[in-house]
This record gives structure tokens, C-alpha cells and sequence, in this order.
């Protein structure tokens, strides 16, 4: 795979903070030409480039990997390819050109496509009988922690003080928030049947019920949650600062989050969870033992380890129900999901819910060369009742495969045997697939009556006349 070039971030790092090629040159002590063709990515970049860089434009090296850039390119690929626009196909050097020279523009096409695919799904009847729209607030909030790499210092910083103010180790947490919230705001906790919810607060009677159907672990988040609801509203609102929800509704669901991801880092502190993924070489399972959370929990954690200066892997995160519904993701490893439509059928994360509490392994390779050391594992909650299925889910995360030396699920595996996967089967190019579900979108199909083709779609490669 060749080296990723950096001249597209390099010069949107450079143009938001209103440096001129010479000056930016100047600080770097090279010439400007030469900064111009690293730009240009036609001249590779040295170590010692490199570092001055950073220091030049005040970034890390992670800020250079040009994560964003890919990211939007996808996004771009994905709306561009859409049939109803009519488009012809772009070429890469197009998306690319736009993704690097207009980022600004380019997020705005993806938001003005999310509005239209919004509108035209009112007008077919997606409308309540109220009249009240059903619009996207969930897209609103992925974008929201998407943006941020998912890492809120402000909430970090206030949940270490808040733990360092209990002084509990984490086998005694649970006991130490329901104690915090007895002693200092006056709230009694008790475990009840409750089967249409998993905890209900009523602030006139500073009562706080929780479901008796939760695990230890459950019950332990949603203290923690309601601890964080009662004193972490500042330090929310602070990481809330400059961005302005466009509905009550997406401002609720993004609040709603960043009270669980300061209940997340008030039960795994950031120092302690990083130190512990590192020592257990990410061991979601143990990290979970070891800090009495649940398994989708300590994954969620692990992939928020961002801090400046104390940077944890980077890890993407999914999950998503049987019917293939994303229900959460994020990614601080530059893996490009895709967002208005399904996953590849290639990818283990579908089939984990054949085996579930087992983790599945799998090094995926997309069709731009990016690989990564994909994870999975189907969990499940309790049955609301008896006769019902209890709900399940996967939880996925991947890292860079040049980092799988790190990560406890590389070992043993053949890193260069590789799957190859696609974003969807509508924006895969691949022509061998026999799991595609439907044909290129960019593609004409080629059909032959006197052939069955071993793949479900045969079709033209791209230019053919």
C-alpha cells in the first residue's frame, strides 16, 4: 500500500489559520516552492518536516493523517453516485480536489443531500397524520461527536475531579455515586420491576427508581448518568459551546450524550483506562472486568482515548442491530462509513450475530488499499418478557492494521490475508463479489441470456463505451 500523502490537510491546516505559503515556509526554514509541492503531494515529507509542521500549526501528527479529508471524499463519493442527481460519474481527482481545496463547500452538499433525502422521505409518506415532520436530530448528533473524534476535554477534566473527590476504587464506584447522591442531593435509590423503562427520576420527590431486569454494570452507568444529569450541567453546556442544534430535539439527543460520556469517564477514568488498555493490549473483555462495566461500555470508552499528549489508539466504533441498522458510530481511525446506506455483507460485523458473546476477527481492505483489524462481538440485553426475543446487537471496533501489534485480537492472524470490502454494494467497484446485494451505481450491467454469472451482478468497467 503506498504511503498516505498529507498535502491536502497540509494546506486546509494552513489556510484556517491565514498562513501564506511563504510564511508558513519561512517557519518550517525550507522554500516556498518546495512547500508548494508537498501541497501538491509531487514531494514526500521528512521526519523533520514533519515535526516542524506540528509545532508550525500547532497540531499532532494524527491531525496530519488526512482522516477528515478521506471522510469527506467518501461522503462526497457516496451522494455524488446517488442515480436520481443524473451526474455523470466524477472522476477520484475531482472528489479529491473538493474534499481538499473546499471542505466547507463540500460539507454543505452532504448537508443540503441529508435535507433533501429528508424531504422527499416526507413527501412519501413519512409525514405523522398530525403533520408533524419526522426529521433526522440522531444524523445531527452523529455529525456532532463525529466532528469532535468523540473526545470532550471539558467533560474529561470534570469527571476526574468529581472521581478524585470520591477517592473509590472502581470495584467500589457504584456504591460511592449512590452514597454521593444520597448524601448530597438527597436521592434514594431503589431497585424495582420495571418493565417499560430502565430508570426513572421524579425531581420533586428526589427519587430515583432503577429497572431490577439491569445488570450490575447497568445499574451502575445509569447512576453514574444521573450523578453527571445533577452536577455536570456546566461542564456539558462547555463542551456544547459553539455549536448551535438545529431542533429542541437534536439539542436534547446530543445533551443526552455527553452526560453518558461523562458518565463513561467518571467510571473509567481517562488515565487509569488508558494505562489498562495498554497493559492489556485492548482487551475489551478485561477492561470491562477490571473497571465493572459491560462490554459495549469499556469498547465505547476505548475508543474515545484522544487527549492531547496522551493519544490511545485509534479505533472506530459501530453498532448495529440485526436488520443492519446503524445505531451508533464514530471513528477516530479514518475508516469512511457509509451514510445513507448499508454496510458491506462482507464484513464480519454481520456475521458476529451467529455467534454471540464470541469475538470475531477479520482484516478488511477496502478498495483504496486502507486496511484495518476489525473486531466484533453480539451482545444482548434482557427479554422486556417472557415469549419476546431479547434485544441483541453488534458492537464493532478496528484499528489501522499497522497498529495491530497493539491489539490483542491481531495476534496469531496472517495480517496480509485480507478481505476486501467495499462501503456499500452500491459504491463498490469490485466485479468478483458474489455477496453483492445490488449493482454499481456508476456501472452499466452487462447481461447475457446463454450465461449465469457466479457473481449476482455482472457490469461494464468504468469508461467502457
Amino acid at each position: 500500500m503506498s504511503k498516505p500523502l498529507i498535502g491536502r490537510t497540509l494546506r486546509r491546516l494552513r489556510t484556517e489559520r491565514g498562513l501564506t505559503q511563504q510564511g508558513l515556509a519561512a517557519r518550517l526554514g525550507i522554500s516556498a516552492s518546495y512547500l508548494n509541492l508537498i501541497e501538491h503531494d509531487q514531494r514526500a515529507v521528512t521526519a523533520a518536516v514533519l515535526i516542524k509542521l506540528t509545532e508550525a500549526l500547532a497540531v499532532d501528527l494524527a491531525a496530519l493523517s488526512g482522516q477528515a479529508e478521506r471522510q469527506l471524499e467518501a461522503g462526497l463519493r457516496e451522494v455524488l453516485s446517488d442515480p436520481v442527481l443524473g451526474l455523470d460519474a466524477l472522476p477520484e481527482e475531482e472528489l479529491r480536489a473538493m474534499a481538499g481545496a473546499a471542505p466547507n463547500a463540500a460539507r454543505g452538499v452532504l448537508a443540503l443531500y441529508r435535507a433533501w433525502r429528508v424531504a422527499r422521505e416526507d413527501a412519501s409518506g413519512i409525514a405523522l397524520p398530525s403533520g408533524r415532520r419526522l426529521l433526522l436530530p440522531n444524523e445531527e448528533a452523529r455529525d456532532f461527536f463525529h466532528e469532535r473524534q468523540n473526545h470532550f476535554p471539558a467533560l474529561e477534566s470534570f469527571a476526574e475531579a468529581l472521581g478524585a473527590l470520591m477517592g473509590a476504587a472502581p470495584a467500589e464506584m457504584n456504591h460511592a455515586i449512590a452514597q454521593r447522591l444520597r448524601t448530597t442531593h438527597g436521592v434514594s435509590v431503589e431497585v424495582v420491576p420495571m418493565p417499560e423503562a430502565d430508570r426513572r427520576f421524579d425531581p420533586a420527590t428526589r427519587r430515583l427508581w432503577l429497572s431490577e431486569s439491569l445488570p450490575r454494570e447497568g445499574r451502575g452507568f445509569r447512576l453514574a448518568f444521573q450523578l453527571l444529569l445533577l452536577e455536570g450541567r456546566e461542564a456539558m453546556e462547555e463542551a456544547l459551546a459553539g455549536h448551535a442544534p438545529t431542533t429542541p430535539e437534536a439539542a436534547a439527543l446530543i445533551r443526552i450524550g455527553l452526560l453518558n460520556y461523562a458518565a463513561a469517564a467518571l467510571l473509567m477514568p481517562y488515565a487509569p483506562f488508558l494505562a489498562a488498555a495498554r497493559a492489556l493490549r485492548h482487551d475489551v473483555e478485561a477492561l470491562a472486568a477490571r473497571f465493572g462495566t459491560s462490554y459495549e461500555q469499556a469498547a465505547h470508552r476505548m475508543a474515545t482515548l484522544q487527549r492531547e499528549g496522551a493519544r490511545g489508539v485509534p479505533f472506530f466504533f459501530l453498532r448495529l442491530d440485526p436488520a443492519g441498522n446503524v445505531t451508533k458510530r464514530f471513528s477516530a481511525a479514518g475508516f469512511p462509513f457509509a451514510r445513507f446506506g448499508g454496510n458491506c455483507p462482507k464484513w464480519m460485523v454481520h456475521h458476529a450475530f451467529s455467534t454471540p458473546g464470541q469475538v470475531r476477527v477479520q482484516v478488511a481492505e477496502l478498495e483504496d488499499g486502507a486496511a484495518f483489524l476489525c473486531f466484533a462481538r453480539a451482545t444482548h440485553g434482557p427479554s422486556p418478557r417472557w415469549g419476546e426475543p431479547a434485544p441483541m446487537q453488534v458492537v464493532a471496533m478496528g484499528c489501522d492494521v499497522g497498529r495491530a501489534d497493539e491489539v490483542v485480537y491481531g495476534d496469531g492472524l496472517d495480517l496480509s490475508r485480507r478481505v476486501g470490502i467495499g462501503l456499500s454494494c452500491r459504491l463498490c467497484e469490485r466485479p468478483d463479489c458474489r455477496s453483492r446485494a445490488f449493482p454499481p451505481l456508476e456501472h452499466r450491467l452487462r447481461l447475457d441470456a446463454n450465461e449465469d454469472s457466479a457473481a449476482p451482478w455482472r457490469f461494464e468497467k468504468r469508461g467502457t463505451p
